[in-house]
């Protein structure tokens, strides 16, 4: 491999990655303290996604969000759509945390942790085990079609098809369970939505990863576009030191750089060969750069083999730049992080008192009856889940309901998460003129934990006594 140093000290010619519009980015290898944090963190991700759903809870999946049931397991946890308002507040919880971070330190999230940014990662080293370094494979990218090329682009997208189905499948087995999943492809029987979408996200997995690439993050992601109104002076971003870097060039290595008028940059474009979305770090901060240090982790090594300092391009702010001194504590970032810090506790309170026992109420379409003793009743729908992992016996009543009395079940045995509809009638005791619409309330108690209850509001419908 050609020493990046050696090429600064021979000859200046920019040698890194065209633009992202002028053609393909060919990045090459590197090492540093950042993408071992990034291997670490992206490995974590990968041990969770393709992990999680094979663990075993309870002769089921841990984690398993059955559509079809209307279940949504979560280890010891089931949840229904009636607790969508948590997944609604998990959300919200999940912007304020992106938000946060943004403030603090641009966009990392894109450059350490975002789907996208991971599997292009992979892809890209799909691209090395197969093509060759970054040069190797510039070469085969302009030599013609033979056995070769043929052979090496062959397993390349192989690899890629391979990892794309991997993610698909896991995807699908989030929802379907993952054994069965697999038996029903290798047996050619899988069912018509679950093969659509492994298809799709196989399809989508190896287009975004494979080919799209840092198009994705530069005109397809949201985030790309607002994420910059959001820094503040002091901002940690991915910067090159231009004080210190300036006037960049090859120089000689008998004297040192300010005798000869130069900074500490080599000009050996190393920095932008290794950035994915092929920008120039020293041209200023740019909406491209997702935040990777990969430029970083470059530099630091062309500048331990010079032996200058590091930290010629990092993580500083704008107010660092121009010579102050970065402020942590800033009312921006004291307002997000006061904000998501609440609202974590509100969410971890709401999951932790949660009623572990559903009721809904659905009146019947007809008005009222008159009931073999005269009195005027309604009837109800009841439905009654349990939420919980262990089978429970519950209690049902009307709340505060004097005058009427419930005609039908008052005690009910549910499995562990078993919904059951129940219809029940409520009749009018008093003889008496009174509205044609009062309120009702329903409740079911749980009869080993009276702290387990639930209750659902209706209206009693009679005719108008004069």
């Amino acid at each position: 491999m050609t020493d990046p140093i050696a090429i600064a000290l021979l000859d200046i010619t920019p040698r890194g990655n065209t633009p992202a519009k002028a053609g393909k980015i060919h990045t090459r290898s590197f090492s540093g303290r950042f993408r071992t944090l990034r291997l670490l963190g992206g490995g974590l991700l990968f041990l969770l996604y393709f992990g999680t759903l094979w663990l075993p809870w309870n002769g089921r999946q841990a984690v398993l969000w059955d559509l079809s049931e209307h279940k949504y397991h979560i280890f010891g946890a089931t949840f229904w759509p009636q607790d969508f308002i948590l997944l609604s507040a998990l959300l919200i919880i999940c912007a304020f945390g992106l938000f946060f971070i943004t403030v603090l330190a641009g966009r990392v999230w894109c450059g350490y942790a975002c789907p996208q940014s991971v599997f292009t990662w992979v892809f890209m080293w799909c691209e090395r085990v197969t093509e060759g370094e970054r040069n190797r494979r510039i070469k085969l990218d302009a030599a013609p079609w033979r056995l070769e090329k043929l052979a090496r682009r062959t397993s390349k997208h192989v690899l890629w098809l391979l990892i794309s189905l991997a993610t698909a499948l896991t995807f699908v087995g989030y929802f379907t369970p993952i054994r069965p999943l697999l038996a029903d492809l290798a047996s050619g029987e899988m069912g018509g939505a679950s093969l659509f979408w492994t298809l799709f996200f196989t399809a989508a997995t190896y287009l975004n990863a494979g080919f799209l690439r840092e198009q994705v993050c530069l005109h397809m992601c949201p985030y790309s576009r607002f994420q910059s109104v959001m820094f503040d002076a002091d901002t940690q971003l991915v910067a090159y030191d231009t004080r210190r870097g300036e006037r960049r060039g090859p120089r000689r290595k008998d004297s040192t750089p300010q005798a000869q008028g130069l900074g500490d940059c080599i000009d050996c474009q190393l920095c932008v060969q290794v950035c994915p979305t092929g920008i120039d770090i020293r041209d200023g901060l740019q909406i491209d750069c997702i935040g990777c240090a990969a430029c970083i982790d470059a530099c630091d090594s062309i500048m331990d083999k010079m032996a200058y300092p590091r930290g010629l391009v990092g993580y500083r702010s704008e107010r660092r730049l121009a010579g102050g001194k970065t402020r942590l504590l800033r009312p921006t970032l004291l307002g997000y992080g006061s904000a998501l810090l609440l609202m974590l506790l509100a969410f971890g309170w709401a999951l932790a008192n949660r009623p572990l026992v559903s009721l809904d109420v659905a009146k019947d379409r007809g008005l009222f009856r008159e009931n073999e003793r005269g009195q005027i009743e309604n009837v109800y729908s009841l439905k009654v889940i349990n939420k919980t992992q262990q089978a429970r016996t519950y209690g049902l009543s009307l709340e505060q309901a004097e005058g009427f009395e419930l005609h039908g079940p008052t005690r009910i045995e549910l499995a562990a998460g078993e919904m059951r509809v129940l219809p029940v009638s409520v009749a009018l005791l008093a003889d008496a003129a009174g509205a044609s619409r009062q309120a009702l309330a329903f409740a079911v108690v749980d009869q080993t934990d009276p702290a387990s209850r639930d209750q659902a509001s209706s209206t009693f419908i009679a005719p108008t006594r004069r």
